[in-house]
């Protein structure tokens, strides 16, 4: 099985997918101890963003066997209470396996990926549970949720 490193998330090297911003440590434009604007997310129409808790479970190993991606939106994700691995691909028509990058995400860090981009849940690094907070328009996963099962020959473990 190929192996792929997760690296620390920089804004040089996730630009591409997304962008971030770590809310228990920000920096940046502020006024005061408001840091103004750090993210923007563009979502569906005039649908409702949802805020959706998520309990994600540290697997045994950390590997990459399934991805989705969404046509008309971005989505956003923040863990909590732990630090997470994040993976994700360019945003194509067929699964990218073989492109795929993994980054280390430091907990309270809101990460925004965008449309189109192969990505699935974030994964635990210390806890056996953390808590993720998923931002996405209003019944979303239900109308443009493009999943995919790699093949044993695609899927990937991720090292630290």
């Amino acid at each position: 099985m190929k192996t792929i490193k997760a690296r620390p998330i920089t804004v040089e090297n996730f630009h591409i997918y997304g962008d971030f911003v770590n809310l228990l440590n920000p920096t940046g434009p502020h006024l005061g101890d408001f840091y103004r604007d750090p993210v923007h997310m563009h979502v569906s129409g005039n649908m409702a963003l949802t805020f959706s808790p998520l309990v994600v479970h540290k697997p045994e190993k950390p590997v990459i066997s399934q991805v989705e991606y969404h046509n008309t939106t971005q989505e956003a994700c923040l863990c909590l209470d732990d630090d997470t691995i994040i993976h994700v691909a360019p945003a194509s028509k067929e699964p990218v396996p073989e492109q795929t990058e993994a980054f280390l995400v430091p907990k309270g860090t809101l990460v925004r990926i965008h449309t189109g981009v192969w990505h699935f849940s974030l994964i635990p690094v210390n806890k056996e549970t953390a808590h993720v907070l998923i931002v996405l328009p209003e019944r979303i996963y239900n109308n443009d949720c493009v999943v995919v099962d790699y093949t044993e020959e695609q899927q990937m473990e991720i090292v630290l």
